[in-house]
């Protein structure tokens, strides 16, 4: 995945699909992403590299394409890769995975079943096992990797404006946020719009 030479956007929308892996000491955890959302940096009024504001939290968020920046929300650890060059404060907010490998022990580690185990950018995270120290790292360089080869691709793909973005101006609203049309691992997503998650790859 080349996350350098390409826009933020369509990074997120190619990640859509791809598969996730994190090997803890024990374990090996697997799935695929279905929802992702971009945040565009200096100009965007939602994202932490708005302005240029650089703070020893946000640091990664300077680093080259393909560094993780992790950062706590609400005791939620959330998971962002970084899309651009050195510098530029721009990234891609992993939200949803459709599980694989790993699954008995994701619930065990959520303490819940079905979609609620990694239906938020939270709780796959959780499921995961994944500790905040991960942030700076880099992917595929360490514990965290990503598999363009083995992954699987969207029917379709439905953009709206991102979760959680209150008080944004025109940024609230943006279609920065992509989703597998009717996959129920997504968050929020209505019950009455669930497929089964088979049907909403190709």
């Amino acid at each position: 995945m080349d996350f350098k030479q390409r826009s933020t956007t369509d990074i997120a929308k190619a990640l859509l699909g791809v598969r996730v892996i994190y090997q803890d000491e024990h374990q090996t955890y697997s799935g695929y992403i279905v929802e992702t959302e971009a945040y565009l940096g200096i100009k965007d009024r939602a994202a932490h590299g708005y302005g240029g504001k650089r703070t020893p939290k946000v640091t990664s968020l300077y680093q080259t394409g393909g560094t993780i920046y992790a950062h706590v929300m609400h005791t939620h650890l959330l998971i962002n890769f970084v899309t651009r060059d050195v510098g530029v404060p721009e990234g891609v907010l992993i939200r949803a995975i459709e599980p694989e490998d790993g699954i008995e022990a994701m619930k065990i580690n959520r303490g819940k079943s079905g979609f609620e185990v990694t239906n938020g950018p939270g709780k796959w995270t959780k499921a995961f096992n994944i500790p905040r120290s991960i942030d700076g790292a880099t992917l595929n360089q360490c514990r965290l990797s990503i598999d363009i080869k083995h992954r699987k691709y969207p029917k379709s793909i439905i953009e709206s404006g991102r979760i959680g973005i209150p008080n944004k101006g025109e940024w609230t609203n943006k279609p920065l946020r992509y989703t597998v049309k009717g996959n129920p691992y997504v968050s929020r997503m209505k019950k009455s719009d669930f497929q089964n998650p088979d049907d909403t790859w190709k």
